[in-house]
Formats: structure tokens, C-alpha cells, sequence
């Protein structure tokens, strides 16, 4: 069955691991960013079935004009993932007003506008997916990252919120946790490093994909994955 999907945050890493994935899978997908350049670079490189949309996840009117690209290109909206993150990595007395409002921008108000966008497109048709890329610090808080954890925060409460509201209209929200690094391919330094102590992210996109494969009676609302040398 091919879908439509929308990945919100696309970069080199687990962003790139989920787009290969989901065009294996037989999927169309856009790729939301701020690089043109490596958008235009990736989708080349992925093929037909993928679509380039650069656009600031902080701009609710360039998300609405992406989403209206990718239905024109490949239809109406039936997975979104809600990948985007940031927040400058200060703590309490370093970070700046405008350095913690950027972090709630991009992750859970971005998330929301985005998933604002889809979700007509998917109770017009037989329901859909949007999936939520969290961190450690969505339920543990990080020292020194109190723009970053806060918003990890919000993001897990807005896809628990969602999926009691939209379950019962077809849609699976689920959250990820992703608990420790992932692993940087192709960079120089991990020859050094024990590579089993890093998540690998072509393993977390199958993850992802599980999700979206889910019979509705047996809907997971949040996995949590870890390397196997981390403790539970």
C-alpha cells in the first residue's frame, strides 16, 4: 500500500534513515528542512518519490505551503513524522529569552502546526500515523539544556494529548523515545568508540515503520529504544 508521508526535520542521520526506509517501503514522501541545498541533494539522491521542501518549521504560513507541494505532487497526507528539535544547550542563567522560545518554536509548536496540517487529510481518508521523535530528555530532564529538555517535555505531553483525542478517529500518535546516541555514520571519530553503545539508525526507522504497520487493536502510544549495553 503506498502512502503519503511528511517528515518534518529531515537531516543526515535518522531524518535521512526514515525517508530510505519509507521509499523502500513503497512511500512518497516530503522532506521538510531549512537546507535547500541538502534537501535538493537527498531527494536526488532518493529518487522520484521523494520531494525537496525547504521551509522554516517556526513559520506556520511556509508549513502550510509545504504541505499543499507535497499533496500536489504525491496526494493527501497519510504518515507524519514530527522529527525536528532544537534548543541552544545552556542552563538556567546562560540561556537567553529568545534561544528558549526557538527551542518551543521548532519542537512542539512546530509539531502542532504541522500535525494541524495532516490531520484533515487523514480523517478524510481511513485514518493515518504521526509519530513523535523524542529524547531521554522528554522524560528525564538534562542538566544544562533547559531549553532543550522543556521542549522535549511538551512534545511527549502534545502526542499523548493528541492520540486520546484523535485514536478514536483512526489516528495513531505515538511517541519515541530515543534513549542514547545515535550513531553518526561516516563520522571520522568512531573508529575509536564502541559502536554498540549507539543507536543505529536505520534499526530505529524499522521502528518508526512498525508503528505506522500497526493493526488499530494493538496501538503502541509510546516505545522507548536504547543500545542493549545501556541499563533499563
Amino acid at each position: 500500500m503506498s502512502r503519503t508521508v511528511v517528515i518534518a526535520g529531515v537531516g543526515a542521520g535518522l531524518g535521512e534513515s526514515l525517508a530510505r526506509t519509507f521509499i523502500d517501503e513503497g512511500c512518497q514522501v516530503g522532506l521538510f528542512a531549512r537546507s535547500a541545498s541538502y534537501l535538493e541533494s537527498l531527494s536526488a539522491d532518493l529518487g522520484d518519490d521523494a520531494l525537496a521542501v525547504p521551509i522554516d518549521i517556526t513559520d506556520p504560513d511556509q508549513i502550510t505551503a509545504g504541505f499543499e507541494r507535497v499533496r500536489d505532487e504525491f496526494g493527501p497526507i497519510d504518515v507524519l513524522v514530527n522529527h525536528a528539535s532544537g534548543g541552544a544547550w545552556k542552563g538556567t542563567r546562560e540561556i537567553t529569552h529568545e534561544e528558549f522560545q526557538h527551542a518551543l518554536a521548532v519542537g512542539p509548536a512546530g509539531g502542532l502546526a504541522c500535525s494541524q496540517e495532516a490531520v484533515d487529510d487523514m480523517l478524510a481518508g481511513d485514518g493515518g500515523t504521526i509519530i513523535f521523535t523524542g529524547a531521554t530528555s522528554a522524560v528525564r530532564g538534562r542538566e544544562g539544556a533547559v531549553g532543550f529538555s522543556a521542549a522535549k517535555f511538551a512534545v511527549r505531553g502534545l502526542a499523548e494529548s493528541m492520540a486520546r483525542e484523535l485514536g478514536p478517529e483512526g489516528i495513531h500518535v505515538a511517541h519515541v523515545v530515543i534513549d542514547g546516541q545515535i550513531h553518526p555514520s561516516g563520522a571520522a571519530d568512531t573508529a575509536d568508540r564502541d559502536a554498540e553503545s549507539y543507536l543505529d539508525p536505520d534499526e530505529i526507522a524499522k521502528s518508526y515503520w512498525h508503528l505506522i504497520e500497526q493493526d488499530r487493536s494493538a496501538w503502541t502510544l509510546e516505545l522507548d529504544l536504547r543500545p542493549h549495553v545501556e541499563a533499563f
